[in-house]
């Protein structure tokens, strides 16, 4: 485990011995390039969920969580993008969220706290979009040989091998050019998914629009916070310091423009998945929105080659938000491993790279082919991480950094946050928790379906 830094250690202004920054975080990128690991770290296949997500809220509900959700988590990764800028100015440049937070609070207990929320969040990333790869690839060999043999745990394989190679990308700014083809892939799909269901919703096999919420009142209480959850963890990020490192400095006002480049994406893809599917589908909508539109029995309700391509776009994505997720493992790995005086491809550091990087994405894999249930958790990661790392922290970190007169409206709506997502926070993981049990009888190891 990494010892917590001291003051003095994160005030140093240079990092020589520091092979996690020198090498996975090295500050070389534009603002530009900060919006693509935004868009890819936030806007993924998730968002095809949202119709799901909207079906335990209603219209109304649903309109207005994910309206407060996109402006609160705005208003949040700004806030802590201009204490991050803050602390560089007073010659404390933090590139990593667990030093933040250690340092602003003075906290040795939050530094171990940020390194727990992160890891399971990115770990838990990771182990979804290798398994999601691996049913998109199982998908599309269905289609193509009905009566194959191959089972989803050899896909989820074929996977990970594709995220060992990927991984070698040394580091978070070489990603920048597969985090551009990823916002491209996600439009892509985006729209690919909203002319289906626009299809579906118009033909004449269109199912019936129901958009009734649960008979009883405590059903409907959890499915709405369920939502609330799922919502949060569709906008997590939880590594936007990790991102914002990436800025060749000065970074001021760079994190900005990033922001809105990502908020603009989010705008266009969030609102249309969601509208386009719940329409379309009612409250018998799927938790991934492409099952609804394949269903088990039936024909497909939108032109096949259109879901092909679709799932092709995400396959393709998927790969990405597994590399942007997986940095901070890497940059934890290397600031132990590599000796940052040698070259970053010299044979001392090019091994253990190799070793390392190849032995956790093999950990991800295993645990995605052994629980093919990890849609059914998205909830709980939105509750117990997401919230507190992109909800709760970054008003607390603003309040501490910058003491905003009690008196002052800032101060008053970062304590509102706080509270408002601390009980949503709480609320939802029982919620979401109560879920898993009710579908626990669904649960089985190694199987060659994912339990939606």
């Amino acid at each position: 485990m990494e010892d917590p830094p001291t003051v003095e250690r994160l005030a140093e202004s240079s990092r020589e011995e520091d092979a996690g920054a020198a090498f996975v975080l090295e500050s070389k990128g534009e603002w530009w390039h900060a919006g693509f690991h935004l868009t890819t770290a936030i806007v993924g296949p998730t968002i095809l969920t949202l119709p799901y997500a909207f079906r335990g809220l209603g219209w109304g509900p649903g309109f207005f969580c994910l309206t407060v959700m996109g402006l609160v988590t705005f208003y949040s990764y700004h806030l802590m993008s201009r204490v991050l800028e803050h602390c560089e100015k007073d010659g404390r440049r933090h590139i990593r969220f667990r030093e933040l937070a250690a340092d602003v609070l003075g906290s040795g207990w939050m530094f171990y706290f940020v390194i727990f929320i992160q890891t399971a969040i990115n770990t838990g990333i990771g182990i979804g979009a290798i398994l999601l790869a691996g049913e998109c690839l199982q998908i599309m060999y269905q289609n193509l040989n009905p009566n194959g043999t191959m089972k989803l745990y050899e896909f989820i394989a074929i996977a990970t091998v594709v995220m060992i190679i990927l991984s070698q990308l040394p580091t978070f700014h070489s990603l920048r050019h597969i985090n551009l083809v990823s916002l491209l892939l996600s439009l892509g799909y985006t729209f690919l998914v909203v002319g289906a269901c626009i299809h579906a919703g118009t033909s004449k096999n269109a199912p019936p629009k129901d958009y009734s919420l649960e008979s009883s009142e405590s059903a409907m209480v959890f499915s709405a916070f369920t939502s609330i959850s799922i919502i949060a963890s569709i906008y997590g990020n939880g590594i936007l310091p990790e991102i914002q490192a990436t800025l060749a400095p000065p970074v001021a006002g760079k994190m900005l423009k990033g922001l809105l480049m990502c908020y603009a994406v989010i705008f266009v893809t969030f609102y249309s998945a969601a509208v386009s599917g719940y329409w379309a589908f009612g409250n018998q909508s799927n938790s991934n929105i492409l099952k609804s539109l394949m269903p088990d029995e039936g024909p497909s309700l939108a032109p096949t080659w259109v879901l092909g391509l679709a799932i092709v776009f995400v396959l393709l994505q998927l790969f990405a938000i597994g590399l942007v997720y997986s940095q901070v493992a890497f940059e934890i790995m290397e600031k132990k491993s590599a000796d940052v005086k040698q070259g970053m491809f010299s044979k001392r550091n090019l091994v253990p790279r190799i070793i390392l990087r190849t032995i956790y994405m093999l950990f991800c894999g295993f645990f995605a082919a052994m629980l093919p249930f990890f849609g059914d958790i998205n909830a709980v990661v939105g509750a117990v991480g997401f919230i507190p790392l992109d909800f709760i922290l970054p008003m607390l970190l603003y309040n501490m950094t910058f003491k905003p007169p009690r008196s002052s409206l800032t101060y008053w709506t970062n304590i509102s946050i706080m509270v408002v997502f601390t009980c949503a926070g709480l609320l939802g993981a029982f919620s979401s928790i109560r879920q898993l049990a009710l579908d626990a009888s669904q649960f089985k190891l190694f199987s060659s379906t994912v339990v939606n």
